[in-house]
């Protein structure tokens, strides 16, 4: 349990941290949202459901992936502001890093239950279902954004992070869809023995 309540510890740190004289409250409560959902969602899950610890440690660090996100705004990440200028790119690509784990850690958790909760007795499905679930969280995640930054004008600007590309919303979801497709081509065999620890009472 302790490894747990350590997780637990990180995550409130890095909220804390993030919440230390960021960019603009209103586009830090709008980038942590998601985040505090997921944390009070997982938490009054973990006696019905536990997912595997390697899934969580995931989990935790996309969470981070939104602190600084939510702290600096997503076009304004210092270190990509570096990794721009090194690399001469036209914009502050860290909302694709944000985007990639968007994918890979929804097809982590979406995996894991449809393996555990033994879903589909063809479990070829497996790996095509979960990038489509990961796709329609993408896609209702972009809308989200768009209904945000519809409503309150400037102020959701930060937020929606388009960076004057017109092509943002298209490449968000195409780069979740990457993130995925990478989960599966790389974890898929660890997670299993993740699981597999967790069958045998490890």
């Amino acid at each position: 349990m302790k490894k747990y309540i350590l997780l637990v510890v990180l995550f409130f740190a890095g909220l804390a941290l993030s919440a230390i004289s960021p960019h603009d409250y209103f586009t830090w409560i709008l980038e942590v949202f998601p985040a505090l959902i997921g944390f009070f969602i997982l938490l009054f899950t973990f006696r019905r459901f536990r997912f595997s610890y390697l899934t969580y440690i995931f989990i935790l660090a996309q969470c981070y992936i939104l602190f600084i996100g939510g702290h600096y705004t997503y076009a304004m990440v210092p270190a990509f502001n570096w990794v721009r200028d090194v690399f001469h790119q036209s914009r502050n690509n860290y909302d694709k890093l944000g985007h990639f784990f968007q994918g890979f850690v929804p097809a982590m958790i979406t995996r894991e239950l449809f393996i555990r909760l033994d879903v589909f007795k063809n479990k070829n499905w497996i790996p095509f279902l979960t990038i489509s679930v990961c796709g329609l969280i993408s896609l209702l995640y972009e809308l989200l954004e768009w209904l945000v930054s519809a409503s309150s004008g400037s102020a959701g600007d930060s937020f929606l992070g388009s960076q004057g590309d017109i092509w943002d919303t298209q490449s968000d979801m195409l780069f979740a869809i990457i993130g995925a497709s990478c989960m599966l081509l790389t974890l898929s065999k660890i997670q299993d023995g993740a699981i597999k620890k967790m069958s045998n009472g490890l």
